[in-house]
């Protein structure tokens, strides 16, 4: 009997985990998570992959510098705004439908990526995409629970966070190897050989929860849609319209400000909200909702830096950039098979909290480079940082489920998909912006000081006597404090999220730990 005519799919699985009983039984199970995590890594990757190939697509698609940002952006805002409604859709469709539909849906627009000619195309198969792309990430993890039985849960849960956390380390390195070995479209067509096969996998193996027509939120909806649109946009656009300098970002300020405020009035006043209430006031949930943008803000934010510092400062090409940043996938996926076995022999929390002191002494070691550092201290430091958020990100998962009905899995998958996807807008946005001001006041530091007194080989004040030489002679010593001052801008920045893990550490005290058998996520009975 095939496993989308199983009786799971007529929704006689029980409502409250079994110990040695999954949610959904499947026939193959190994077969199935290798197809579900093949769906769930290219998705990922293509978040960042793509990144590297910007001035190969502005050249080809005929875009400007400020335009060809779209590619980016469009991919981005399309995701965050149906994201929300993953759970809904699964319920009315269902969980198989979507899941199906949004992979073979990934494909497709892939491949119309790939074939974009200007930059209209690529813009609307990008949002395309995006919209796909968004259902995958919280149907992957919720289907990875259910087929497995509670004991298996963080095996699950660990298998699903190595390729969340490892493909967009990856991703820039296969990526600028794609467009420099072939084309930028490359970056694109890498996921046909991989979807592909996934497609027939899920086709044949896949189950489905229960449909379960519930009422569609469209205020709740709407609200959330345009808030989390607009703050997608302003955090994008922020740093290169120079934040409330323009009006652009006034506006978007104000709208998301607005229509996310609207969202809660009426998500905590209506009867029938677009998100269960239950997962609002489950404690353990809503505190891993704030460690999950904590997440993607330093995970993201180290990203967006150590590329642009690796090769302006360092030197290295994009191939070795992306050799010096792979230590962190083997440090996290060395850290997630330890926190796998030790799941139901040690509280979590603590787990977590080891992980985040390994990550946050990284941090610190980073803010004591400088420009002579060795590659040996950037691969060492990197492999540190991965290690302790490996710790951070399996044992953080279990601690999100733990006292979740089963009900709310596919609705609270998304919704910590989302907030760490915003998380990482606000990593890169705020990174970014720090590091242009601290630059500009290194610079300014940093240049009060040359005096002829501290430079024996030229005076600058009578350099101009020298003519050619003496404007070179002072063209090198601007060079030399831009490297100094872009070194420190970088430093800073580092430190800001050391100290922004420090902080938010304490509310690890918050949460409760799971209670049952060993490796079991359970969730209330009787749900």
């Amino acid at each position: 009997m095939s496993a989308s005519t199983q009786p799971a799919n007529r929704g006689s699985a029980p409502s409250a985990p079994v110990m040695g009983q999954p949610h959904l039984p499947v026939e193959n199970k190994g077969l199935l998570t290798l197809a579900i995590m093949g769906a769930a890594m290219i998705q990922i990757l293509d978040s960042t992959i793509a990144n590297v190939a910007i001035p190969h697509m502005q050249t080809s698609l005929g875009a400007t510098q400020d335009t060809v940002t779209w590619v980016l952006t469009s991919y981005i805002v399309a995701g965050a705004v149906v994201m929300p409604i993953t759970g809904w859709l699964a319920d009315r469709i269902g969980s198989r439908r979507l899941f199906i539909g949004a992979v073979i849906g990934f494909i497709i627009t892939s491949m119309l990526c790939g074939i974009a000619v200007n930059l209209t195309e690529m813009v609307i198969f990008r949002v395309l995409q995006g919209v796909c792309a968004a259902f995958i990430a919280p149907l992957s993890q919720s289907i990875l629970l259910d087929i497995n039985p509670p004991e298996r849960a963080p095996k699950a849960m660990a298998m699903w966070g190595m390729g969340v956390m490892v493909a967009p380390i990856f991703g820039p390195m296969i990526g600028g190897w794609l467009t420099q070995s072939y084309d930028w479209r490359w970056c694109f067509y890498i996921n046909l050989p991989i979807g592909i096969p996934t497609v027939l996998i899920l086709l044949w193996l896949l189950p489905s929860r229960a449909i379960n027509r519930r009422y569609f939120d469209g205020l709740g909806f709407a609200a959330l849609a345009i808030g989390v649109a607009t703050l997608q946009l302003m955090l994008d656009r922020g740093q290169h319209e120079d934040w409330l300098e323009s009006w652009e970002i006034r506006i978007e300020a104000i709208v998301a400000i607005s229509a996310i405020w609207i969202f809660f009035v009426h998500q905590a006043t209506t009867k029938k909200p677009m998100f269960d209430r239950d997962l609002m006031t489950d404690r353990n949930f809503t505190t891993s909702l704030i460690f999950m943008v904590m997440i993607g803000i330093m995970m993201f934010g180290v990203f967006a830096l150590l590329p642009p510092m690796l090769q302006s400062l360092f030197g290295y090409s994009v191939f070795d950039t992306g050799m010096l940043l792979a230590p962190r996938g083997i440090g996290i996926l060395i850290s997630m098979l330890i926190a796998t076995r030790i799941a139901g022999k040690v509280d979590p929390r603590k787990t977590v909290a080891v992980g985040f002191i390994i990550t946050i002494a990284s941090l610190y070691e980073m803010t004591r480079w400088g420009l002579m550092v060795d590659w040996t201290y950037v691969l060492s430091t990197g492999l540190l940082q991965g290690f302790g958020m490996g710790f951070v990100f399996i044992p953080m998962n279990q601690l999100a489920f733990a006292t979740l009905s089963l009900k709310h899995r596919t609705d609270g998958s998304s919704l910590l998909y989302l907030v760490r996807s915003i998380g990482s807008s606000i990593g890169i946005s705020l990174m970014s912006t720090m590091f242009a001001r601290n630059l500009q006041t290194s610079h300014s530091d940093l240049s009060s000081h040359i005096t002829s007194s501290s430079m024996s080989a030229i005076d600058p004040a009578t350099a101009d006597r020298y003519q050619v030489l003496g404007e070179a002679a002072l063209r090198m010593v601007d060079l030399e404090v831009n490297r100094q001052a872009a070194m420190i801008a970088y430093l800073d920045d580092f430190q800001l999220m050391m100290w922004g893990l420090v902080i938010f550490m304490p509310l690890i005290l918050l949460m409760k730990p799971p209670k049952g058998p060993p490796g079991q996520m359970p969730h209330p009975v009787g749900e």
